[in-house]
């Protein structure tokens, strides 16, 4: 079935469902509270469980003039009812270990009984308890829907755990927590179901009568019930109710009622005349009631109630999602027709966040008074006119098509071109996925096979939506095209309130390549790892800066580039020691170093090199051996690292050094020709199960990617196993 079928599915029945859930949360939310109130009441006796019920007989016996009933309530609080020596008959709590009173039963609060019914009927009586049941079920197969839609979008019921990629808040959080509360949910829903159809006798029931052995009916000799070896036998824990004969006549007996049974005993000699096994039915509608409403136990009371929160937040997510989606589809108002356009943009996209790349595009050729047409993919048509053609698609599941892509395979191959049209395909995705932009493989595939279309670039990948990325390709789009143009990256609006202050330790000198180190200094406490991102606002610009951190000796070590209109590089190359420096400190856990493997390999260029300086000298790095490759222009680019990899060599943190230079007249290489020649370490370590981490520029790592996959094929005969990759480049 097709991701776009369980995604209007799930959105379906979250619509006409929406009001009555809601209400069944909230109100979920309310009576979750009143077992957690009523467990907190001080009625429930230490070890109670364990005492036997032939003690607690005797107790009972010995503290009144009669027992009719000893029953244990929801709570597992133990119920007595008997006539006083007062001659009265009261029911109430007791201490199983004295048979005193300890408090009065617990009566249902007035607001809890207006809240039950709204949650059972909705005030409408047979009415609403239908409708309400049917809810529960709508609301069912919306988890199963949803959880199709997660095996989906994670490429298999195998990686339904595995890591997500952190689009945005509401997508992440709607599947990170229906993960862990899909299981509650679905006992609620079922629970929920199968107490609506016992409500109005859909069920089948089983009134069996107690098939009494005559033969045990025996009046003489009479024992004390204390003495019954079956209640010396039973605890409490046992028993749910057990109820007293009315008189000594032989007629009468202990009617016990055991969690799965109920037996009748001979009131004389404590022996079993009956026996009737709990039916099914019954044995499900006791689980359903418990399991449904938390009574007896806090801890899944407050599951219930963090469920129904989850519910609250899925509905609110799963809107804004939708809502988010429609508000990025094709917005914008082509000044062209598909006709009368030169250039062709279309787009493939699950979450509507590939437009943004799209009308980026757009705008700088509109810019360049070049006609322009951007639609989505299942559009694609003839273009009269049209000279070129750009794709931009991301890929969703395990190599999926998104929804509104799923019919670009059947019309690309029946609609005519009467064009011969040079296109370029640009992929977006995420390494942490198996498919990383398997789809924009097939696209370009069908395209390259196709007699209408001729190769303009090479298919580019972009991971996690890296706008730098994208800005290279276009870059390289641009110069084939004999165009210049500017694109502009979207505004972000920055949060300076969270910004901290950090004190300039040092700063090296700038060498050579524009470069230098800078360490920092923390004015107040906080955690932070190499590999996190130092996070800056330049002044009067409302983009953040991004630098990767390299933690030493709890200092902040930055490795810059200054550029010759650099705000921040600029800005950065000037300071002195003892300077102050406002700024934040962004979490990259993604890109932290792995502890739980046996290699590691790290690969960078130029700057790329400072969280891996961080984490190789890093004194808890010691039990996983680690391998540096770095390339830089000159060996005096080498410089200003050198000290601290010559310390962690030195100290024995640092397994291996290979560095590559691209401008040294006696060493002209890159950093994958020192992969290529140390190909059987990285076959090593992917073989067993090592990570491989990449910080630098993008072209680096899409060449290092290339070679990586190459070892990987020709050594280990399988494709690069893109979960053992870790990268943060720009």
């Amino acid at each position: 079935m097709t991701i776009s079928i369980w995604r209007y599915s799930h959105l379906t029945l979250a619509i006409s469902s929406s009001i009555f859930i809601l209400l069944a949360a909230l109100t979920g939310i309310v009576l979750a509270f009143e077992p957690i109130s009523n467990q907190l009441k001080p009625y429930a006796v230490k070890h109670a469980d364990a005492l036997s019920l032939s003690k607690t007989v005797e107790n009972l016996q010995a503290e009144y003039d009669e027992v009719i009933h000893v029953e244990k309530d929801k709570n597992n609080f133990v119920i007595a009812s008997v006539i006083t020596k007062d001659g009265k008959n009261e029911t109430f709590y007791i201490n199983p270990f004295t048979a005193k009173k300890i408090g009065d039963i617990i009566e249902k609060a007035p607001f809890f009984k207006f809240v039950t019914n709204l949650h059972r009927s909705l005030f409408l009586k047979s009415t609403g308890r239908v409708l309400v049941g049917f809810i529960s079920f709508l609301l069912f197969l919306m988890a199963v829907t949803g959880v199709f839609l997660i095996i989906k979008r994670q490429g298999g019921v195998k990686r339904f755990f595995s890591k997500m990629i952190k689009e945005n808040f509401n997508q992440y959080y709607h599947i990170i927590i229906g993960r862990y509360v899909l299981i509650p949910i679905v006992i609620v829903t079922l629970s929920g179901v199968y107490l609506s159809l016992e409500k109005f006798s859909l069920l089948p029931s089983e009134k069996k009568p107690h098939d009494i052995n005559e033969e045990l009916l025996v009046g003489t000799p009479k024992i004390k019930v204390q003495d019954f070896s079956l209640f010396k036998t039973l605890t409490l824990n046992d028993i749910q109710r057990v109820e007293f004969p009315f008189s000594d006549a032989i007629e009468d007996y202990f009617v016990l009622k055991l969690n799965d049974k109920e037996w009748l005993v001979n009131q004389y000699n404590g022996a079993i005349i009956s026996e009737k096994k709990q039916n099914l039915v019954a044995l499900v509608s006791s689980w359903s009631m418990l399991l449904h409403t938390g009574q007896g136990s806090i801890m899944w009371s407050v599951i219930l109630l963090l469920t129904c929160i989850a519910i609250l937040f899925f509905m609110f997510s799963g809107f804004a999602m939708t809502l988010n989606r429609r508000k990025n589809s094709i917005k914008i108002k082509n000044k062209f027709s598909k006709d009368a356009a030169e250039y062709i943009i279309l787009v493939g996209s699950e979450t509507g966040s590939t437009y943004g790349f799209a009308k980026a595009l757009y705008k700088a050729l509109i810019a360049e008074g070049k006609s322009v047409f951007v639609s989505e993919l299942n559009a694609y048509s003839s273009y009269k006119k049209a000279e070129h053609l750009v794709v931009f698609t991301s890929t969703y599941g395990d190599g999926e098509p998104p929804t509104n892509a799923k019919n670009f395979e059947k019309l690309v191959g029946h609609v005519y071109q009467n064009k011969i049209l040079k296109y370029s395909v640009v992929g977006f995705g995420s390494l942490a996925y198996k498919g990383f932009c398997k789809y924009a493989i097939v696209v370009d595939s069908l395209l390259q096979l196709h007699q209408k279309f001729i190769p303009n670039l090479s298919l580019h990948k972009i991971n996690n939506q890296s706008f730098d990325a994208f800005k290279d390709w276009a870059s390289s789009w641009s110069k084939n095209k004999g165009l210049n143009l500017k694109i502009e990256k979207p505004v972000n609006t920055p949060q300076p309130k969270n910004s901290k202050l950090f004190k300039v330790v040092s700063r090296s000198m700038v060498n050579s390549d524009n470069s230098f180190l800078l360490e920092l200094e923390l004015a107040q406490k906080l955690k932070f790892n190499s590999g996190d991102l130092f996070k800056v606002y330049p002044k009067n610009e409302q983009r953040e800066r991004l630098y990767s951190i390299g933690k030493i000796n709890e200092n902040i070590v930055l490795s810059i580039k200054k550029h010759e209109f650099g705000v921040c590089s600029g800005y950065f190359s000037k300071l002195k020691k003892n300077d102050m420096v406002l700024a934040d400190i962004k979490q990259n856990k993604d890109f932290n170093f792995p502890v739980n493997v046996k290699e590691v390999v790290m690969i960078s260029n130029g700057t790329g090199i400072a969280p891996f300086l961080g984490m190789i000298n890093n004194q808890d790095s010691n039990s996983v051996k680690s391998h540096l490759f770095w390339g830089g222009r000159t060996k005096d680019s080498y410089q200003i690292y050198s000290e601290l990899i010559d310390k962690a060599f030195y100290s024995k943190k640092l397994s291996g050094l290979y560095i590559s230079f691209s401008k040294e007249e006696s060493q002209k290489r890159y950093v994958q020709n020192s992969i290529v020649e140390k190909s059987d370490l990285i076959s090593r370590v992917l073989k067993s199960d090592g990570v491989i981490m990449i910080c630098g520029s993008i072209a680096m790592q899409n060449d290092v990617l290339e070679t990586l996959e190459s070892i990987s094929e020709s050594k280990l005969n399988r494709p690069l196993n893109l979960n053992q990759i870790k990268t943060d480049c720009y």
